[in-house]
């Protein structure tokens, strides 16, 4: 017999009990939604530790600083930083924030060089507006694409957080996704606009010519500056991210338990499904072995209803957790880093595989238990 009568029949099952096929299908699309969600804050999460580090810069921050609106360096150590051996290029940049704990929704703001914005990320692309009209007034603004869409903003609109109030010039488009869930401002604005003044920064972003020689270019900066009134610590972006979102990061890895909760309650919810049908399809089972069905074809039936129940239920769970993100437009942000909630296409295939594998797995005992029975007592 082939497999699409196989299913057909399945399909028949499912659609004959409507209200239990309903109610699995509804709790299947719970369980995934949720485990859809879970998913889309990891696979978030790696997309920003993926694109964040570049091998040859450092950060260097105010000593026992994590925090932007505490780390508060000279600008004047530009020139001795830019001194050091080794040392190719230096940007000071200032970053001020709504909240510098982890939440939802922080608004981050990046005070840099109107000249060097290039330099600091030459990856920027337009969406809307240009560099000339940026920089032709003081407090344009460059905000990400994500950052837009999440505010509804777009060129001429003005925005206020965190005490500073801009004019949009621009939305810009970058691979890194940090860039996509900020403001880009001027430095001597942004600095003026905030209780630090001129002449302060929060960071300096330093390239250097060899990455062999990062920790030794990083120790001599914070050798340079270790009985000086401001002390700095330098690390690698990768190491300094690494520590400005480890709350972030232990938050995320903890939802994996949420995650593996929902999909054995998936899991369960079928396996329960399928043998409270198995059990009330005793006679109907040992009448289509008369007719000609072997006990295999019989327990392909099963297994093919669990997974039809399965894959249903993850196209709605799935479907459903994607769209809400699409719409609602989440970011976790901590320490003025940003992780924006994006819906992904592999997270929304995994939830379709993740349930078509359980619908599988849970079906199995069930399709047992129906095939195996003695006819002549399935019969009376």
């Amino acid at each position: 017999m082939r497999v699409r009568h196989l299913i057909g029949l399945s399909m028949k099952q499912v659609l004959r009990h409507r209200v239990r096929s309903v109610l699995t299908i509804a709790g299947i699309g719970a369980g995934i939604f949720l485990f859809t969600a879970v998913q889309t804050m990891q696979n978030s999460l790696s997309t920003v530790i993926g694109n964040k580090a570049e091998e040859n810069t450092l950060i260097v921050y105010r000593e026992n600083r994590f925090c932007p609106m505490t780390s508060r360096l000279p600008e004047h150590y530009l020139n001795e930083i830019q001194g050091i051996a080794g040392v190719t290029a230096a940007i000071p940049i200032l970053i001020a924030v709504n909240n510098c704990g982890a939440s939802l929704d922080v608004i981050t703001f990046r005070g840099v060089p109107k000249a060097e914005l290039i330099q600091y990320n030459p990856a920027i692309s337009f969406v809307e507006g240009s560099l000339d009209l940026w920089r032709a007034r003081g407090d344009a603004a460059l905000v990400g694409e994500h950052f837009a869409k999440r505010r509804s903003l777009s060129i001429g609109d003005t925005f206020e957080a965190a005490g500073v109030r801009v004019s949009i010039a621009g939305v810009i488009r970058s691979p890194m996704a940090q860039d996509n869930n900020v403001a880009y401002v001027s430095l001597p604005f942004l600095q003026q606009s905030t209780p630090l003044g001129l002449g302060v920064v929060t960071q300096f972003n330093v390239k250097v010519k060899n990455i062999d020689q990062l920790e030794k270019i990083a120790a001599s900066i914070d050798l340079r500056f270790a009985s000086d009134s401001a002390p700095t610590t330098t690390h690698s972006e990768k190491a300094f991210f690494a520590q400005t979102a480890k709350d972030m990061i232990e938050m995320i890895h903890f939802t994996r338990w949420i995650g593996l909760g929902s999909v054995m309650a998936v899991f369960g919810l079928i396996a329960n499904s399928l043998l409270l049908a198995a059990r009330g399809r005793i006679r109907e089972g040992a009448i289509l072995q008369t007719v000609g069905f072997s006990r295999i074809l019989v327990a392909f039936i099963m297994l093919f209803e669990g997974m039809i129940l399965g894959l249903i239920g993850g196209i709605l769970g799935s479907s459903g957790a994607t769209l809400f993100f699409h719409l609602q437009r989440y970011t976790i942000g901590n320490e003025g880093l940003t992780l924006a909630l994006l819906p992904d296409l592999g997270v929304l295939i995994s939830g379709f595989i993740v349930t078509l594998i359980l619908g599988l797995g849970a079906s199995i005992w069930p399709a047992i238990l129906v095939s195996n029975r003695p006819l002549v007592d399935s019969l009376k």
